[in-house]
């Protein structure tokens, strides 16, 4: 779990910014699932942004990029990397040929992050949970966003792969993964951010597999494990083996013979607040919050 001002105590930084640098440049097929799952969760949301920030659409879900383009097709677009040297994949990956019809109509995607408090909503799927600093990222998201912007993520969630993490301790191993934080918390992290009116929900995912050798392709497909307790260097073919027998043994298979594994995954979405200004007998305010506290004024206000 993790606390305000507090890094994840199970992950390692280190870990974290390899990962990063070298993850594949593609959007797994359950990151495409489960923004396919949030984007169903837009029809909540009544405003329509005219700028958006797609917080790593690399790996969070082209295909969804595609399909957020054309629900705001005049809407500015803005894709935020974790890495910098990702940001050349994203734009062969993300931009449209010179010849494509969408380029002469649609505003030039830009490949940075915009203006401070200039964007209307941030959209962010499975990111969050591969944070080396949570809380500092929230904070970067709710610097992004208009007064009354609004953010939409997810994550996984505490009960991801708790079949892999029981076959490990099972076998006297290290853990398999990292500890995920829980909707309560980051529900608790958004407002102590600043945002307002967080919206938490979950639901757990069972996966069935053919084999061990595919179910551990997916996951090396979908990240790493980032305990600062995990294995210390890289194991042999003994020890792969003795990891996939173990996973046929222990997994339950249903009347198929497949393997089982849960995900556990988060959505949450959150409005960024009003300032919140500390009135006295003497008060002295910047210009810029009561600029956002102007811009945040409801009609009628």
């Amino acid at each position: 779990m993790t606390t305000s001002h507090q890094r994840p105590p199970t992950l390692d930084p280190i870990a974290v910014g390899r990962w990063e640098r070298t993850a594949p440049p593609a959007s797994p097929w359950l990151h495409e699932e489960v923004a396919r799952r949030m984007m169903d969760r837009l029809q909540w949301i009544k405003l329509q942004p005219g700028s958006w920030i797609h917080w790593g659409a690399l790996r969070g879900g082209l295909q969804a990029h595609a399909q957020l383009a054309g629900l705001y097709p005049g809407s500015q677009c803005f894709v935020v990397e974790a890495h910098a040297g990702r940001v050349q994949a994203a734009i062969k990956k993300i931009v449209k040929p010179w010849w494509h019809p969408g380029r002469w109509t649609a505003p030039a995607v830009r490949f940075e992050a915009p203006a401070p408090g200039s964007a209307d909503m941030l959209w962010a799927n499975m990111a969050l949970h591969e944070s080396a600093d949570p809380q500092a990222l929230l904070a970067q998201w709710h610097q992004a966003l208009k007064v009354n912007g609004f953010v939409m993520f997810s994550s996984l969630g505490p009960d991801t792969a708790k079949e892999l993490r029981e076959v490990y301790a099972q076998l006297g191993w290290p853990p398999a993964s990292h500890e995920l934080t829980d909707m309560h918390d980051w529900g608790d992290m958004l407002v102590q951010t600043g945002f307002a009116e967080p919206v938490m929900d979950m639901e757990r995912i069972t996966l069935t597999y053919a084999t061990p050798a595919r179910l551990l392709q997916d996951l090396a497909e979908l990240g790493r494990n980032f305990h600062p307790a995990r294995f210390p260097a890289l194991r042999g073919r003994a020890w792969k083996a003795r990891l996939e027998d173990a996973l046929a043994r222990h997994l339950v298979k249903g009347d198929d013979g497949r393997l089982s594994l849960t995900f556990e995954v988060i959505y949450g979405h959150a409005l960024k607040a009003p300032p919140k200004i500390k009135v006295s007998a003497l008060s002295a305010v910047s210009v810029d919050d009561m600029r956002s506290m102007l811009q945040g004024q409801r009609p009628g206000a």
